[in-house]
């Protein structure tokens, strides 16, 4: 079996290749649909030498199957947000603290000590539904954070606006973590200069604005916050690890995690750097379910391993790769 502590403890690119052909073996043996998944591409453990020969198991399966490797009672159900009558992602959870120890650790690893930080959430989107996965990173930030001043905005945005100024005067660190369209309606109404916070970004519109790119999000985020950059947040329900940009749209991994790109006329063939193509996911903290995911996201990776996130396959449900019927 393995330990938590070796996967949250990976100093080097050999350490995390071996414990990931290792969580292969073993999601292989234990994982139903996973297994079932490499049967059909006539993909056995004893055909995989390097990380790159993994099969990833497109995320969509999440909508339709139980993705376990585990037999241990479900602790949580993470489920992903869709329009009335789609399908959703479900993410069983065995191991709750797997996500715990992830997310905290990553935050530990990017920006420091999270008791250092007022953490705002300007989340109101997720806050409407049950079973966001964001919500409950965001939650136990805000708690672990042990300030006063921390907490969740719906609507009242002119109550957020005076904490930051409060904050501002006090030259208190904060992170202000929101959904796009939130920050947006945020600085349509105020022109802020911010110079003790990170403003994070979670990406999305949810249906509530015009999509915009990125720059032109960025931009108008940094000007009506007055920051020099904006932070991103990139995450998913099926996934246990996050991975952050501190700007410009280029995103690091913990240790733990780390981004392939595969062809997207050939779903199985995996990229060399600076190419643009099929987003993969290697998540070891996904012990339990799946470790390795193929997502509907379009992006590069280049040398140094940080990836941007370029756009989404059109038909994204249909496209990508033609075994989705187990």
């Amino acid at each position: 079996m393995i330990s938590k502590d070796a996967i949250f403890n990976i100093k080097s690119n050999a350490e995390f290749d071996a414990i990931a052909l290792d969580v292969f073996k073993f999601q292989f043996k234990h994982n139903k649909v996973y297994r079932s998944f490499c049967d059909l591409l006539y993909k056995h453990p004893s055909d995989i030498k390097r990380v790159s020969d993994i099969p990833f198991l497109p995320i969509q399966f999440f909508k339709s199957r139980k993705v376990l490797s585990s037999n241990l009672p479900i602790e949580k159900t993470f489920t992903s947000s869709g329009t009335t009558g789609s399908i959703t992602s479900k993410h069983l959870l065995t191991d709750l603290n797997l996500y715990e120890e992830s997310y905290l650790k990553a935050f530990r690893h990017f920006y420091g000590n999270i008791e250092d930080y007022v953490v705002l959430a300007l989340l109101p989107s997720y806050l409407e539904r049950d079973g966001s996965s964001l919500i409950y990173m965001v939650n136990d930030l805000i708690e672990k954070s042990k300030q006063a001043e921390s907490g969740f905005y719906l609507n009242n945005h002119n109550e957020l606006v005076n904490t930051l100024k409060s904050l501002e005067v006090k030259q208190q660190k904060t992170l202000l973590i929101g959904v796009s369209f939130a920050l947006l309606d945020v600085v349509e109404k105020i022109q802020l200069n911010l110079k003790h916070t990170v403003v994070m970004e979670t990406g999305g519109m949810k249906g509530r604005r015009k999509e915009m790119i990125r720059q032109e999000l960025h931009q108008t985020l940094k000007a009506g916050f007055g920051v020099h950059e904006i932070h991103s947040e990139y995450g998913m329900t099926e996934l246990l690890s996050q991975a952050y940009s501190q700007g410009n749209g280029i995103f690091q991994c913990p240790p733990w995690m780390k981004v392939l790109t595969r062809d997207t006329e050939d779903a199985l063939t995996i990229q060399t750097a600076n190419k643009t193509g099929g987003i993969n996911v290697i998540d070891l903290a996904n012990l339990n379910s799946c470790a390795f995911l193929a997502t509907q996201d379009l992006g590069k990776v280049n040398n140094h391993g940080e990836f941007e996130i370029i756009g989404r396959f059109d038909n994204s449900d249909i496209r990508g790769c033609n075994l989705m019927a187990l």
